[in-house]
């Protein structure tokens, strides 16, 4: 039996007008209002009790500690967006998980700071539209060269959680055809999205020089790979998954991280080989997560065929079974994945379009399922 894994976890909420139902470029307001008024007058701080800004001024962060217990790491989740949700409603707003701004054109004011400014500057277009949000799961490694040897192991796994929390459908006031859109925008950063194997730290390493010299990342938190070393923690940061309205299935699926991240680790132990796969095949995995989510079928990491979601989704659990049985995480696991397979963000969206009739009533439900999530817990 292996350790329990911390793992900790980092959202990107948007910022809206309630009257509006668009984005609003408020997040200096709203973390003044944050320091002068909330809980970020607070000494010492809980995780929970910071905000950061984002690339852009409609954006807040929120993160977790790391925790071993799941319970804890739902209980801080939810604690961070109670913090954001009431420094926002402070500013006459409103803070939404979603993963792309749904409503409306390009609205995007970068955030007044020297790297965000050079970001812009030096990727245009790109950095312009960069504004997502997502969920990032970090997950406690014992050094770097266990940390390649996860990386390079759960890459085939990574669309499946992709599907799993898509929360992106709507775009510029309607539907992308997609069920994570954000998806198809974040890869067009240079060095954002799937990555060849490894093999060691050494190639790592020399990879992301690499990225570095030639002007693809300005700085190492611009190795924007889908699975990466933290440079700042002894931790494999997961960064695949759209922003879950559910906090619910969001820790559901830090929970599968982990449990990739140990049966990874445990194979690269006992000296099992590594499985082949190529990078062609990981592009169109993540292609078919993203158009489909949950609601048709997917690549299946081991034969790297079509299969229905529900096998799919049924085999990453079945692959981390031992690792979930033994953090008493299975049950709870289990059952947010179920539900999951029919009842998603983006399916969530779509069916809030169907009953209003408009990308407005999608924001709305949004917004009020967001606030459910935090405002009614203790």
């Amino acid at each position: 039996m292996g350790r329990t894994r911390t793992v900790g976890v980092e959202e990107e909420l948007l910022l809206f007008d309630p009257a509006t139902r668009e984005v609003e470029a408020a997040a200096p307001a709203v973390l003044k209002q944050f320091r002068e008024h909330g809980h970020g007058r607070r000494r010492p701080r809980a995780a929970t009790d910071e905000l950061d800004h984002e690339l852009f001024r409609h954006q807040l962060e929120t993160r977790t500690d790391p925790e071993t217990d799941l319970g804890s790491v739902l209980a801080q989740l939810v604690a961070g967006r109670r913090t954001a949700g009431e420094a926002a409603r402070a500013a006459g707003l409103r803070v939404g998980a979603c993963g792309i701004v749904p409503l409306g054109g390009d609205r995007s004011v970068v955030t007044p700071h020297d790297r965000y400014r050079d970001m812009v500057d030096t990727y245009g277009e790109v950095a312009r539209t960069g504004g997502t949000c997502g969920m990032h799961v970090h997950t406690g490694i014992d050094g770097e060269e266990e940390g390649v040897a996860v990386i390079d192991r759960i890459a085939p796994w990574l669309p499946v959680l992709l599907a799993l929390s898509a929360n992106s459908p709507f775009v510029e006031s309607r539907d992308s055809g997609y069920a994570s859109w954000r998806a198809q925008v974040w890869p067009r950063w240079p060095s954002a999205g799937q990555t060849e194997q490894f093999g060691s730290v050494e190639c790592y390493r020399e990879v992301s020089r690499m990225l570095l010299e030639t002007g693809a990342a300005r700085d190492a938190g611009m190795l924007y790979f889908d699975a990466r070393l933290s440079e700042a923690q002894p931790t494999v940061e997961v960064r695949v998954c759209d922003v879950c309205t559910d906090p619910v299935l969001a820790v559901a699926i830090v929970a599968l991280v982990r449990g990739l991240v140990e049966t990874a680790a445990r194979d690269w132990r006992a000296g099992r080989p590594l499985p082949r796969w190529r990078a062609e095949g990981l592009r169109a995995a993540h292609w078919r997560a993203s158009r489909f989510g949950m609601a048709d079928s997917l690549v299946h990491p081991r034969s790297g065929r079509l299969a229905p979601a529900r096998e799919v989704v049924d085999a990453l659990v079945e692959r981390v079974r031992v690792v979930l049985d033994e953090a008493d995480d299975l049950e709870a696991v289990t059952a947010a994945v179920a539900g999951s397979v029919s009842d998603n963000g983006a399916t969530r969206q779509r069916a809030a379009f169907e009953r209003t009739g408009e990308v407005a009533g999608v924001v709305d439900d949004l917004i009020a399922r967001t606030e459910a999530s935090w405002r009614n817990t203790a």
